[in-house]
């Protein structure tokens, strides 16, 4: 439930409808965008989101176009300049690689740097390592930082720090301020509480009170912060594999990862599901916005929310044949790249809109025959 963070992108919808083989099901269906180009060289930066998002208008379904391609089913196999075409197979777009040969009177051979990731860890490694949402009562039990080496209220990466009651000697922990408290709308259930890290250190001495020395800082250290076994998994790059969410439940956007009203492509937001819930890392929502209520007033003049009168108000509480319920709008699309008992933290990867908290999400749809 904690590791590291990067980029990503997803758009697809328009294009060639393709027809899948006989039992294929709908959702293995890809369209190819208009204007899609033929080949693509792979740029320093790519991830195989960005390089989906040419030939797609839903990049989140890049599986689909890689497949049947031992080669680039394994990202590490692709590097900037390497030449990419899209080719058919069994009536189905596949990208498959060709590697650039350049030949020069030098001969030269210069290596090609990094291969391209699925998506760009980077953007969201602050949360892989930082973010946790635990139990509310659970957290406050946890061993609590007493002071430190230093008469300074703050500690830094090289200083020794105390906590009380015995740890086990070696082990890798972080230490944590408490966050917010979430809540879900639609039942007022409590979530958790969301976990800062502060600071990761090594236990170097176990006692009544132990001693911890911080090796790395993210802000203020200072006594009352909670103490936190790290799991080294945490702190490793994941391969996220995106798919369509599969969650019965109503599911929403909890809040965003740095409490702000509204939200664009490439921010983190939490979710109000979690692993309780089904939901697993990879997994693609649709967001979606509810429409408009308006209210037909005394001389049949549509009224919007925004411009209600009181009487309009009460109108709409006690006439449904005045009001009319406006379809959802959609707003974009998240993956999920982390997740906790009751909630998960997603990457915004297309927005056409603002995101707001307690937006919808949806299980995405398959393009329509035809799209």
């Amino acid at each position: 439930m904690d590791g590291p963070m990067k980029r990503i992108f997803l758009p697809l919808t328009l294009g060639v409808a393709l027809v899948a083989q006989a039992g294929a099901a709908l959702a293995d269906v890809i369209t190819l965008k208009p204007g899609h180009p033929d080949s693509y060289v792979v740029q320093k930066g790519d991830t195989l989101w960005d390089i989906s998002a040419h030939f797609l208008n839903d990049p989140w379904r890049w599986p689909n176009l890689w497949g049947n391609n031992p080669q680039i089913a394994n990202p590490h196999l692709i590097y900037p300049g390497d030449r990419l075409s899209l080719i058919f197979v069994d009536g189905q777009p596949r990208l498959v690689h060709k590697p650039v040969v350049r030949k020069s009177p030098e001969g030269r051979v210069q290596s090609k740097g990094d291969a391209v990731p699925a998506v760009d860890l980077a953007l969201i490694q602050p949360y892989l390592i930082q973010n946790r949402v635990v139990d509310v009562a659970w957290f406050e039990q946890q061993p609590v930082l007493l002071g430190g080496e230093t008469a300074s209220r703050h500690h830094v990466a090289g200083q020794q720090v105390y906590v009380d009651g015995p740890l086990i000697v070696g082990q890798k922990v972080g230490f944590y301020t408490g966050g917010r408290i979430f809540n879900r709308d639609t039942d007022g259930e409590t979530l958790g509480q969301e976990a800062i890290l502060t600071a990761t250190g090594q236990v170097v001495a176990s006692g009544d009170v132990s001693t911890v020395m911080l090796k790395t800082s993210f802000r203020e250290t200072k006594p009352g912060n909670r103490l936190l076994a790290l799991d080294d998994t945490s702190l490793l790059p994941i391969y996220f594999m995106p798919k369509a969410a599969e969650v019965a439940e109503p599911t929403k956007i909890l809040a965003s990862g740095i409490d702000v009203r509204e939200m664009g492509k490439l921010d983190v937001v939490y979710i109000d599901r979690g692993t309780t819930d089904g939901v697993t890392q990879g997994d693609v929502f649709a967001i979606f916005r509810d429409g408009d209520e308006v209210v037909i007033d005394k001389d049949g003049i549509p009224v919007p929310s925004a411009d209600r009168s009181s009487y309009d108000k009460v109108l709409a509480t006690i006439s449904d044949s005045s009001t009319y319920q406006l379809p959802a709008n959609y707003h974009g699309n998240l993956m999920v790249f982390k997740v906790f008992d009751n909630t998960a933290l997603g990457l915004i990867m297309v927005n056409e809109r603002p995101v707001r908290v307690n937006d919808r999400l949806e299980t995405p749809k398959p393009p329509l025959l035809g799209e």
